[in-house]
């Protein structure tokens, strides 16, 4: 199978980062896994993965510190995986420049759709740039949840999420509609601007028609 990309996944729950790794191996993404955060930043170093799915909250180094290396040092862009959903958490998520953050607990079938959509983003809005050199992880100044700087004033690094990670819906929705039907980009996108045509809605509309549709069958959970 070729591989859509390269993803690294950190978790410091072991059945959570398992059932992640599989589902996303299976979904076609070549997976580099870690259960704590100097691991995944000696990671990242290493494979210099396209994608990182953090958690926030664990031991040592936070997902929030990690992000921070990833951001200033890599250049990778990452989505955040939690079960906190407080107004701090949230505004930090902003701040750090997340591509979007995903409440737990999550199926794989949540999970796939925003990284096919995270991925689509990335192809569409960043070219291929090489990475500031990084200094050793133990010596890097990681900022804390309460000091990390808003990604506007990071120079490139403020490219990762210029606008809120929660609203990026057209995006969202073209993972969605790539996940179930098994069709690229363009064909999702003309897919879903072909329903938007039919129903008589614009293609944002038709989007958060999607996405609505989705968070309802999300919360039923398994039946």
């Amino acid at each position: 199978m070729t591989q859509k990309g390269k993803i690294l996944v950190v978790d410091d729950d072991r059945l959570v980062l398992a059932t992640l790794t599989h589902g996303l191996a299976q979904a076609g993404y070549e997976v580099i896994d870690a259960d704590n955060g100097d691991d995944a930043i000696l990671l990242a170093r290493q494979h210099k993965p396209e994608l990182a799915l953090l958690d926030i909250r664990m031991e040592g180094k936070s997902g929030f510190d990690v992000a921070v290396y990833l951001r200033e040092y890599c250049q990778i862009p990452f989505m955040f995986l939690s079960a906190f959903a407080d107004e701090a958490t949230i505004k930090q998520v902003k701040e750090l420049g997340a591509l979007t953050y995903l409440v737990k607990p999550l199926d794989i079938q949540q999970i796939v759709p925003a990284v096919e959509a995270a991925f689509a983003n990335r192809a569409k809005t960043h070219a291929p740039a090489e990475p500031a050199a990084a200094p050793s992880p133990v010596a890097a100044p990681v900022a804390t949840p309460q000091t990390a700087p808003a990604p506007a004033s990071q120079g490139a690094a403020s490219s990762t999420a210029p606008v809120d990670p929660l609203t990026q819906n057209v995006a969202i929705a073209v993972g969605i509609v790539m996940h179930r039907n098994s069709l690229d980009r363009q064909q999702s996108m003309a897919k879903l601007a072909q329903q938007a045509q039919q129903e008589g809605r614009s293609l944002e509309a038709q989007c958060e028609r999607l996405l609505n549709a989705q968070e309802v069958l999300a919360g039923l959970g398994s039946l």
